[in-house]
């Protein structure tokens, strides 16, 4: 099953994604500040991480530069996640180190594909 760090301060995003994704068949461990994702980062070793960009105590442009800096933590993959839909959003996002980035309102099969894209695949379906 594979492991997601969600960073999200947004308790109804948070709450929302993690049922779903949890759904699907994905272990969900959850981070509700910049500071915390980062450390969570390092001491749980998630398979992905879905960061969100607005958070308080360290923004997710911030927390991506110091995992993407770190050799223990450089190749978990991370999709950004964010309501700014702007112009240059993407890029960058992908600059700070995110290895994609999707935007909020969430689309889940969106967000799905890229996930299983970066994982190399859906999540083994649960043994009866």
């Amino acid at each position: 099953m594979p492991k997601i760090l969600l960073v999200e301060d947004n308790e109804m995003n948070r709450d929302m994604l993690s049922r779903r994704l949890i759904r699907k068949g994905y272990d969900v461990v959850i981070a509700v500040d910049g500071g915390e994702g980062h450390e969570m980062a390092q001491t749980i070793n998630p398979d992905l991480i879905l960061l969100d960009m607005s958070l308080p105590v360290l923004d997710g442009w911030e927390v991506a530069r110091r995992l993407k800096a770190n050799d223990a933590t450089k190749k978990i993959p991370i999709i950004a996640l964010t309501a700014h839909a702007m112009a240059g959003d993407r890029e960058k996002a992908l600059e700070a180190g995110c290895d994609d980035y999707d935007t909020k309102p969430i689309e889940l099969p969106r967000l799905l594909g890229k996930m299983e894209a970066m994982l190399g695949g859906p999540p083994a379906a649960p043994s009866a």
